[in-house]
């Protein structure tokens, strides 16, 4: 942490979450590089990352399906173990960090928010919610409350008690949303989170996500395939050759490259988002 942030502790049922005063540095890489063997080819989608998101920041990471957008947000959410480098949340290495505090961080200080929703079908859109809660120890009846609270938050009160098979993907994104905050994380990692829905409903999916960014105070940090929902948060970078390249400039050469891969056609091996 630098000498200019301000330090601060949020306790959350005990457990003392890290964070940082609005405006200061909450996640920072340092030399982050992740590597892949194929058969007899390594593939290197991070080559010596350095990247910093102050707190309340809305980011948006683009480039073409397989520069390593999702192995970026893996690593932020330690989901995944970089092959060298550091990853910082409010100046503390999760390098650093024991089993039990990695989990801690995944469950309590990130919300994470998947393309594909990853909702359990024959549980109710309440219950998905609480899964997050029930994993912690809370009583059911309490998760079920906070859950239901939550889905009222993303407009889907009225579906509580809608089996999450039975919902349209738009809802269900939504739903996937609530459970990612249900916590309260000072974090929110979106990957493509629209990338499944069609043009109305990514539209509705992201002024949702605009919405919660702001009324509950999150650092979010979006990777995304549309440009066009791309230019509408605080910073874009741009992933490119492992490199990530800061500035709206980017956009125009990321635009061409996306269409050089969708013209490759669909036949081609896919590589790591």
């Amino acid at each position: 942490m630098t000498q200019t942030q301000t330090s601060a502790r949020v306790a959350t049922d005990g457990w003392q979450v890290a964070a940082v005063s609005d405006g200061s540095e909450i996640l920072r890489t340092e030399g982050l590089r992740r590597r892949f063997l194929s058969g007899v080819e390594e593939i290197v989608p991070l080559d010596g990352i350095d990247f910093s998101a102050r707190r309340g920041e809305m980011i948006a990471i683009v480039g073409p399906s397989g520069t390593g957008k999702s192995t970026l947000l893996h690593l932020l959410a330690a989901l995944d173990t970089p092959t060298s480098g550091e990853v910082y949340f409010a100046g503390n290495s999760l390098h650093s960090m024991g089993e039990a505090e990695l989990a801690e961080y995944r469950n309590r200080a990130v919300g994470f928010v998947w393309q594909r929703h990853h909702l359990l079908p024959d549980f109710t859109a309440a219950e998905n919610v609480a899964m997050p809660l029930l994993v912690r120890g809370k009583a059911r009846g309490q998760a079920l409350h906070a859950a239901e609270g939550w889905l009222g938050e993303v407009g889907l009160a009225r579906r509580s008690g809608q089996q999450a098979g039975e919902l349209s993907g738009g809802e269900q994104q939504r739903v996937a949303i609530a459970r990612a905050l249900v916590n309260e994380p000072v974090v929110l990692l979106a990957d493509e989170p629209t990338g499944d829905l069609d043009e109305r409903s990514a539209e509705a999916v992201f002024e949702l996500l605009e919405r919660l960014h702001q009324s509950h105070h999150l650092t979010s940090i979006l990777a995304t395939h549309n440009l066009s929902l791309a230019k509408r948060a605080d910073r874009v970078l741009a992933l490119q050759h492992g490199k990530l390249a800061p500035g709206a400039e980017t956009l125009a050469g990321v635009a061409k490259a996306s269409a050089r891969t969708a013209g490759a056609g669909a036949s081609a091996p896919g590589g790591r988002g």
